[in-house]
Parts: structure tokens; sequence; C-alpha cells
């Protein structure tokens, strides 16, 4: 005898089951200066000297401070130097959108010193060899938030100093939101979940339909705009993802119907999901030899109890979204967790 899916012995109370990408994300890197080694090299076949890699780097900086100046003039923006480490940007960003409206465009630009790789010069006397090290800095960065017409609200960050890793940032929902209204499919979202759909089944269709060839193409043009640098090196931007998390929702119809059966899910899922469970659902196996973290976690939250199972840097949640949307969450925040 087959065991009963929830969602089909509770289908007439659910209105609609989603999977979908949530927050994602990505790196990129410039792959001939993207380590000491090749940076080394780079200077050698310039004849740049190693102990003058600071006065190499410093125009570079200077370039993309006036690219920054110059898109908050076309946009007619500020650009916002942030001091506080207490400052949550997305807070400011919701001010500006409510400001401007939802139309695709920049929104807000923020400058803000963190840290950041960078490469120091070194002479070693045993070998006679001159070259860069790795190293730890700090650099004024920009945070460009945008809406993207076909990825809605996003994020680029970049350091002002070389080898200038960048870090971008969109949400899934954002994307699908736009698809849905390309084909004219009404649908209601709320922070980042979708609360009603007019077609469930077409959603998930596109919602399975992410190209990657697309988003890179996606990628390269920010790059080209938020920082143009990279042309002087002769190569384009490597992408990698960096983190992501992919959620699936199951949405009922009434917040009764969730609140009727959520104690006694959450209290089952805490009580019969081990260690070695999870591991078999992210397609590992625990033994002596795994040195990361495993377990379960059920957290009493302000906005409700949550469930968490954990192996090493990757999570799966379960918690109710609105006391609405049964949702269940996967994040990554290491990639290379899975063999690919």
């Amino acid at each position: 005898m087959g065991v009963e899916l929830l969602t089909e012995r509770l289908k007439d109370q659910i209105a609609g089951v989603l999977g979908c990408w949530d927050r994602a994300l990505i790196f990129g890197t410039l792959p001939k200066i993207c380590y000491a080694e090749g940076m080394t090299a780079y200077l050698y076949a310039r004849q740049v000297r190693i102990f003058d890699y600071p006065k190499f780097a410093e125009p570079f900086r200077d370039q993309l401070r006036e690219n920054a100046e110059k898109l908050a003039t076309a946009h007619g923006i500020q650009i916002e130097f942030i001091r506080k480490r207490n400052v949550r940007k997305e807070d400011l960003v919701k001010q500006a959108l409510a400001k401007r409206g939802e139309h695709a465009g920049l929104v807000c630009i923020f400058s803000v010193m963190e840290p950041c790789s960078t490469y120091k010069p070194w002479h070693d006397k045993q070998t006679g060899k001159t070259y860069l090290r790795p190293d730890d800095g700090k650099c004024l960065h920009y945070y460009f938030y945008f809406i993207d017409e076909e990825l809605g609200l996003c994020y680029v960050r970049v350091p002002t100093w070389l080898p200038c890793r960048l870090q971008i940032y969109f949400n899934g929902h954002n994307w699908l939101a736009s698809g849905l209204r390309k084909q004219g499919i009404e649908y209601r979202l709320v922070d980042n979940a979708f609360v009603e759909l007019g077609d469930w089944q077409r959603a998930q269709q596109l919602a399975n339909g992410l190209e990657i060839k697309r988003l890179h193409g996606k990628l390269d043009q920010f790059a080209r705009t938020y920082c143009p640098i990279h042309r002087a090196f002769g190569v384009a931007y490597h992408w990698s993802v960096d983190q992501c998390e992919y959620a699936t929702d199951v949405v009922f119809k009434r917040q009764a119907d969730l609140a009727a059966i959520y104690g006694n899910l959450t209290r089952t899922a805490i009580h019969t999901v081990k260690p070695d469970n999870i591991a078999t659902f992210l397609g590992r196996k625990l033994s002596s030899q795994f040195e990361g973290e495993a377990g379960n976690r059920y957290n009493i939250r302000i906005e409700g109890t949550r469930i968490k199972h954990t192996m090493g840097p990757v999570s799966l949640k379960l918690y109710d979204k609105f006391s609405l949307i049964l949702r269940i969450e996967t994040t990554v925040n290491d990639l290379t967790f899975f063999k690919h």
C-alpha cells in the first residue's frame, strides 16, 4: 500500500503547489587576474614592477568611482554612503521604491567600506623571486540596486579595488513574476511568495524554464554597466553560483486549514527525521569522515515556529509563511558541497 501524500490527502484545502528558485547570490571573477599567480604573470607580461601594483590598481579604482557617479547623475540619484553597520540596505531600498514606483531602472546606489580580497607585493629572499601574494584588505564598495525587466529587483556589489570580484543578487520569485506578466497570468506576490495564481500548472512550467544561457547574458550586461573596467583585461567575467535557495510552497485556501495540521506536522518532522535521512536526501552518506554539522532544530520565532535540518552548508527548513503557506526551503551556502 502506497503512502498518501499530504498534498493528495488535503487537496480540497490546498489552492496550489509551486516550486521555485528563491534567493540567489552569484559571484563574478576575471579569469586572468582573479588569483595572485595570474595577476603576477599579467604584470610581468606588461613590464609593470610588482611593487608598483598599488599604483597600477589606482586608475581602475578611479574609473569605477567615475562610472558610479555618471550612473547616479544620469538617473537623478544621490550616492548614499553608509557608515553604520546596523543600517539595513533592504529598508532603504523599500523607501526608495515607495517613492519612485516599481518600474524598471536604477533604484539607488550605496557606497560602503567593506573587506575585500586583494594582493600584496612580496620578495622571497630565499628564491630571489618577486611576486604577488593573496591578501585581505578594505576598500570602497558600490551597491547598485535596480529593477530588471526579467529578473526583477537585483543588486550588483562592485569592489573598487582589483581583482574586482562581483557579487550579484536576484530572486527567482521576482523573475517568475515577470514571466507570468508576459503570459497574462494573474498573480499576487507578497514578499517572496505567491499567495494567488491564476494557473498553478503553467506557473510551475515557467518556474522550471530558467535558461542558464539567458541568465549569463543578463549577468554580462550587468558587468558591462556597473564594472566596465574588465574590458581593459580582454576577458569577460566567469560566473559561479555562491549561494542559492529553492522554495516549495504549499498554498492553503484558508489559514485555519494550515493551522489545524501545522503543529502535528512539525512535531512529527522533528521526532522522525534523523541526520542519516537528511544525508540520504542530499545524496550523501554519514560517516566518520564527515566533519561538518548535521542535525535538527526546532525554533520558535516572532513569525511562528520553524523546523530546520542541517548538513554542513546545506539546510532544509519547514515553516508557515503568513499562516497560509507551508514552505519547504532548501538553502545551499556552498555549492561545492555537491559533486558536479
